[in-house]
């Protein structure tokens, strides 16, 4: 196996996903080629952020990259908000463990992150618009949330069940 060969992505309802990550606790050869697998991953399936819960690793780290040409891959471990905006806005989501699914989440419009970077080095990031909600997005996903977990039972029920059935019909 590579360093680049891409991971599997869970998929919701796996209770997987709702399992909150630990602390990173060094920033070493083992974090760094799996910095390049899940950028491999969120490239291949076109995804602008993927956080390691989403691939069965549960430590603190996210990849994000939201730029045109995909050129400007972005790594945060153990990401902390240092600010979110009081301001707020309601925009259309997707996920790549919620394939196909999208809904608007009310999100802050701006925040300030402390994380580390790939290299292991301290950095603040003032993210606002799309970097903004992606980073609040992948978050989340290290508290062992996803998105559709702020939509209405009932959506989330249809989401579920139509999500298991193509799962059923894709095994056969």
């Amino acid at each position: 196996m590579t360093e680049t060969d891409t991971l599997t992505i869970l998929r919701y309802p796996d209770p997987r996903l709702h399992t909150v990550a630990r602390p990173v606790k060094a920033v070493d050869e083992r974090i760094r080629g799996l910095i390049q697998r899940m950028l491999a991953t969120m490239y291949e399936a076109n995804g602008i952020g993927l956080a390691a819960t989403q691939v069965d690793v549960h430590e603190r780290l996210i990849v994000v990259d939201v730029s045109e040409e995909r050129n400007q891959p972005m790594v945060l471990i153990n990401p902390e908000i240092e600010w979110a905006s009081p301001e707020t806005r309601k925009g259309e989501e997707g996920c790549l463990s919620v394939p196909g699914i999208y809904d608007g989440v009310e999100r802050s419009v701006a925040v300030r992150v402390r994380a580390q970077d790939g290299d292991g080095n301290a950095r603040t990031i003032e993210a606002e618009g799309l970097l903004a909600v992606c980073i609040q997005h992948e978050m989340d996903h290290l508290m062992g949330k996803v998105f559709v977990e702020y939509l209405s039972p009932l959506k989330r029920n249809r989401i579920k069940t139509k999500l298991l059935k193509a799962e059923r019909e894709h095994t056969r």
